[in-house]
């Protein structure tokens, strides 16, 4: 778990870990990373460290980066495998476990699952129906070929992925995020196989700042502005972002007349590749991920 400034969820989550149903086949420790350098964390991981028999680690990443602090957990994990969770998501108690079950038997380098929203308060009826907040899903047992839909919440990782590259996440990323795909696509050039499990959901807490139009399009931005950073995505990507962002925004006015859940969905997509043609332009669109 790398976590910042989330005492509170991260209570919870820790709570819902301590109930992981192995079913015998595997034993798990507790990695807790720190990215907070007054250490706000602590008392939370100490006080359920005094109320479980399951081995906790607790160790701070002074230097704010998402990159360094999910390295610092790597070094600081033991075992074959290595799953993460984000502090502000919360697991059923069958979670570990299925994933688990589903790395063997699929033989994959790595599993991911479900992320499902859990909103602070009622979202607008425009939320629910655009599905804003709502990812991608598959079929359990899916190879996943294509790095946009990983992430390092709700993950697990065989230990192997790690001893080929001792830095795993680049520290270039710093606070702007994208280390997690980054980390992904060099694995999948590599080879290694990344497979869905559906039976393994999180939910993820929503509050009540980001259910806001500012918010999702300051994450499209950012989302797109991380994709220009992707070796791939260059070249004919920036002809393609081009015309996507014509085409976006020739077609608002049109959403419109169907609905604001409509009218969002397209300006969220417009946002996503006007945030790729920054990026691609070298515009210093974000140096850290503030939202």
């Amino acid at each position: 778990i790398c976590t910042y400034k989330r005492p509170r969820l991260l209570a919870i989550l820790m709570k819902e870990l301590k109930n992981q149903v192995s079913k015998g086949l595997f034993t798990y420790s507790i990695v807790v990373v720190d990215n907070d350098d007054a250490g706000s964390a602590k008392p939370v991981v100490a006080h359920f460290a005094r109320n479980t028999a399951i081995p906790v680690c607790y160790d701070i990443e002074p230097n704010r980066s998402f990159s360094l602090v999910r390295n610092r957990a790597v070094a600081n994990a033991g075992g074959s495998h290595v799953a993460f969770i984000d502090d502000d998501e919360c697991p059923g108690p069958d979670w570990l476990f299925s994933l688990f079950r589903t790395m063997k038997e699929y033989k994959a380098d790595g599993v991911l699952g479900p992320v499902v929203p859990e909103y602070e308060t009622e979202p607008p009826e425009w939320v629910i129906r655009g599905k804003l907040y709502e990812r991608e899903n598959f079929e359990t047992g899916t190879v996943i070929r294509n790095h946009v839909y990983t992430r390092t919440g709700n993950t697990l990782l065989d230990r192997s992925l790690f001893q080929k590259a001792p830095v795993p996440f680049d520290p270039k990323f710093g606070c702007m995020g994208g280390e997690d795909t980054d980390f992904f696509r060099r694995m999948m050039n590599d080879g290694r196989t990344f497979v869905w499990c559906q039976e393994a959901p999180v939910r993820e807490w929503v509050p009540r700042e980001r259910i806001s139009i500012s918010y999702l399009l300051k994450r499209a931005l950012m989302r797109g502005f991380l994709e220009s950073k992707d070796p791939v995505a260059r070249g004919a990507g920036v002809l393609k972002s081009f015309m996507a962002i014509l085409l976006y925004t020739l077609a608002l006015p049109f959403a419109l007349l169907v609905g604001k859940h409509a009218f969002m969905t397209y300006l969220i997509k417009d946002c996503d590749h006007l945030g790729k043609v920054l990026g691609f332009c070298g515009v210093p669109l974000f140096s850290e991920r503030t939202f």
